[in-house]
């Protein structure tokens, strides 16, 4: 059986049991923020267990996708180099939440595992608890398991609890005998032998731990089970390693090809293309189901393992991203039972080559910088600096466990104190900068002014004009750094500063929309932004203005209305975005102005043009329906509950300003929005593209910059029409018709082409030398070189070519092999490492083909010699 087929075997025999079959939650756990990631199959059904929820069914069953990579389950030091060791895998598991109990979940178990799977019950050993008379005599007698094959452990192995207090019981688990060809001995698993494997651990949750030291029967005991999918694999497919099975196996080939290295002929190699299979695999599901590698919490453990996997295929000879290509087959495989996988594969694909990319470029000088560090370490223990490890972590993006990886495959410790020193000498530094700028300086004024007058009050939701009371001025000189900032009693005419008042309708720049502009009598507004509670009125004395002054505050009404207009498109956008690509969809940020709005969003793909038209028809509906806004103050968990949505970035108090357009959109929202959805006009997106791995921005334009859009536009079509000299709504057919030429003219160069590369093969193949039967052919080539190096292979015979071409100041290289002689006399792969260095660059490949590249042009000749010189050589050697 293979994989899928083991786990679809186990649902179906429990759902005929009587078992909803539960599909596996994300890896995210949503009901347990102590968890970084799901790592039981019991962990989503943690509440109704402990009885915070009633759970809908009495008994279920699942395939769980499980991590364990932090916290007490943290196995990738071993990952790759045992034979069961993983950082993703899934959890086969029945559950009964208060109906049957051990005497059915023990008969289950052994019906499944030998009557239906057909394993040897010779073959299987069972632990139970210390005084779990009960489950012994069931494996004894109910099911018959011979006396001498049951084994008594305690606390450690055999009882199970949720924590401190809570659910607990003893469990049985189940093993699996590999035979005397890995331990002679035997003896059962109470030895710990690496001969017996645990399959299935089998959780009887019969008691409630209490604080004060009880412990009572539960009055509906449960049952909670849990096998590793991968493991019974390895049992049913008749292998030791899981490695070996199914769940790997095409993940390792992959791997292997692409370093050109057959698996199980080197074990350094061994290792690394498991450790890339196991990466692999956690990359993609992580990625599926909504992690982004980061530098903090989840996404940082993701970026470790996405590092780790790249480090070691580096080591391995990958000097170019290649783990989304393996992140590629996990999808391929794991696609049918993990739908969401395959629905989200270009955005796997996108977020892991980007990883790749951002951590590629800094990789080969980081391993340059830690290959001179420890080559100058002398004597036997050999320690690398805390500083050289926080410089690779810093400048190069090295976690430290990859450092300490690195270290230990060349017999180096890491100072791993020094290290964390240097961590916070970087973060105090930090600090005291921050102390001496004058934003520091600038800071601590606003907040001496707001401890004496308290916060502004802003009037203009419903005003753009207003009588306030200035409470404090502060003048301001110089620019950027050299900014200067002095309380003072009156600015003169002239000078620039800060305004604060008392009331005022000019809204301060937060949450995305900018700031207004306008006017104090005669203090000219350029911007308001908010500080401390306090609304800041930055610009220019037209008069002298006083502290005690009241000043007539005036909006610029044209520029706050292009503003609200791009506001409240922005709400109809969101809406309408998650109505077209769905819920997951919530912003990432956005900037609302008077001249456009820009609208960041949650999204694993770029969006179609039938999708973009969508948003638009939707938006623009709502604006035609001319629906009156509501707003109204509520505190934050009733406008939560009532199904408002909090948007990215902000911080709301208690109580919220709630901004509804009726049937569409409901909203969080302390901006300036229009009465009714038509004063917008109109709404045009302008360009949908993405911003960063998994989130896509929209630009756009309401009222009349959506108008010039459309203008600008339609005169780029006339003069397209123009220059195509035809009529504007002809533009299509005659752009086509160019194509058309285009591409035939296209062909006809290629076909002229091949026919010079054709004569030039010719003059080629007087260059060839002859070694040991072998015929070597090196040279410069300007053109396809995969092509040429192909025809050059099949018109010598038994051969070796390699090519190389300038590129501007890069340098391109190929090397082919023909297959009789590839892998068993010359290695095309071996080849390029020997002579792409000579280039500037590095490479590597198949037996019969590979490809590298380097930047230095002028190393051309000498490896075109060093490439006779080294085909001698190995060819000799394998006479």
């Amino acid at each position: 059986m293979n994989t899928h087929e083991i786990r679809r075997s186990f649902l179906t025999f429990f759902e005929d049991k009587g078992h909803e079959v539960v599909k596996s939650s994300p890896l995210v756990p949503h009901n347990d923020p102590t968890l970084y990631f799901v790592n039981a199959g019991m962990v989503p059904f943690k509440d109704y267990f402990t009885g915070a929820e009633a759970p809908p069914w009495s008994r279920a069953t699942s395939s769980q996708k499980c991590m364990r990579v932090s916290g007490k389950h943290n196995d990738l030091d071993n990952v790759g180099r045992t034979p069961r060791h993983h950082t993703f895998f899934e959890m086969l598991g029945n559950f009964s939440f208060g109906d049957y109990f051990k005497d059915q979940a023990i008969p289950y178990a052994w019906e499944l595992l030998t009557e239906v799977w057909g394993i040897d019950p010779d073959r299987l050993w069972v632990t139970v608890y210390t005084d779990d008379d009960e489950a012994f005599a069931l494996w004894r007698d109910g099911v018959g398991v011979a006396e001498s094959r049951i084994q008594r452990l305690g606390d450690k192995d055999n009882f199970w609890s949720m924590g401190e207090t809570g659910p607990c019981g003893p469990c049985s688990e189940i093993h699996y005998d590999h035979g005397p060809e890995i331990d002679p001995d035997g003896g059962g698993p109470a030895t710990e032998s690496d001969r017996y494997v645990e399959i299935w651990n089998n959780v009887f949750m019969q008691f409630e731990q209490h604080g004060d030291g009880r412990r009572e029967a539960l009055p509906k005991p449960s049952i909670d089970t849990g096998m590793g999918l991968e493991r019974i694999a390895a049992v049913l497919q008749g292998k030791y390693w899981n490695y070996d099975t199914d769940a790997f196996k095409p993940l390792i080939h992959r791997a292997s090809q692409l370093v050109g290295t057959p698996y199980g002929t080197e074990d350094r190699v061994d290792v690394g293309l498991r450790v890339i299979a196991d990466h692999a695999r956690a990359a993609a599901f992580l990625v599926g189901d909504g992690v982004m590698p980061s530098n903090e919490g989840r996404g940082y453990v993701l970026r470790r393992v996405m590092r780790r996997a790249i480090t070691f295929g580096y080591q391995l000879g990958l000097s170019d991203p290649f783990l989304h290509e393996i992140c590629g087959t996990v999808v391929e495989g794991f696609g049918e039972a993990y739908p969401e996988l395959r629905d989200r594969s270009s955005y796997i694909h996108e977020v892991v080559h980007s990883e790749e990319e951002r951590f590629h470029r800094t990789l080969s000088r980081g391993m340059k910088l830690l290959d001179g560090e420890i080559g100058k370490l002398k004597g036997k223990r050999k320690t690398l600096r805390g500083s050289v490890a926080f410089k690779l972590y810093d400048t190069f993006g090295f976690p430290l466990d990859l450092t300490q990886l690195i270290g230990e495959q060349r017999k180096v410790a890491v100072d791993v104190d020094g290290f964390q020193q240097e961590m916070d000498k970087q973060k105090a530094a930090g600090r005291s900068a921050w102390k001496g700028s004058g934003e520091h300086a600038v800071g601590e004024l606003w907040h001496t002014i707001h401890s004496e007058h308290g916060d502004s009050r802003f009037t203009g939701y419903d005003r753009t004009e207003d009588v306030g009371r200035v409470l404090a001025l502060v003048r301001q000189t110089g620019e950027g750094e050299a900014l200067q900032s002095e309380q003072v009693e009156q600015l003169a005419n002239g000078e620039r500063g800060v305004v604060i008042l008392d009331r005022t309708p000019l809204y301060a720049e937060s949450g995305g929309q900018v700031g207004d502009t306008g006017t104090l009598s005669e203090f000219r507004v350029t911007d308001t932004t908010l500080a401390n509670g306090l609304v800041l009125h930055h610009g220019e004395a037209g008069a002298p203005i006083s502290v005690g002054d009241v000043v007539e505050s005036r909006v610029d009404t044209a520029r706050r209305d292009r503003t609200r207009r791009n506001h409240t498109g922005t709400h109809l956008l969101h809406a309408a975005l998650r109505d077209v690509l769905g819920d997951h969809v919530t912003q990432k940020g956005s900037l609302v102005g008077p001249d456009r709005l820009r609208f960041d969003f949650s999204h694993h793909k770029p969006m179609t043009q039938a999708e973009v038209e969508e948003v638009e028809r939707l938006v623009n509906s709502e604006i035609l329906a001319n629906k009156a806004l509501g707003t109204e103050l509520q505190d934050l968990d009733s406008a939560i509950a009532n199904g408002a949505m909090a948007l990215f970035g902000e911080k709301y108090d208690a109580e919220v300003r709630v901004v509804t357009m009726p049937g569409f959109s409901v909203e969080l929202c302390g901006g300036t929005h229009c009465g009714r959805t038509g004063d917008i006009g109109l709404l045009r997106v302008v360009t949908e593209t993405g911003v960063a791995a998994g989130v896509r921005r929209i630009e756009a334009q309401t009222g009349t910059g959506a108008w010039s859009v459309i203008r600008q536009e339609r005169d780029q079509l006339r003069t397209a029409a123009t220059t195509l000299k035809t009529e504007p709504g002809r533009v299509p057919e005659a752009v086509t018709r160019l194509q058309e030429e285009r591409k035939q003219l296209e062909r006809e160069l290629a076909a002229l082409q091949r026919e010079a590369a054709k004569a030039a093969a010719g003059d080629l193949l007087g260059q060839a030398r002859e070694f040991d039967g072998v015929k070597v052919l090196a040279a410069e080539f300007d053109g396809d070189l995969k092509e040429q190096a192909d025809r050059l292979r099949d018109q010598l015979g038994t051969s070796l070519v390699v090519l190389f071409a300038r590129r501007g100041p890069k340098v391109q290289v190929v090397a082919a092999a023909t297959k009789d002689v590839a892998g068993s006399k010359v290695h095309a792969g071996n080849v390029l490492k020997e002579v792409a260095p000579l280039v500037g660059g590095r490479g590597g490949g198949r037996p019969d083909m590979a490809q590298g590249g380097g930047g230095d042009p002028d190393g051309i000749p000498g490896a075109v010699e060093r490439v006779y010189s080294f085909a001698e050589e190995i060819l000799a050697a394998s006479a």
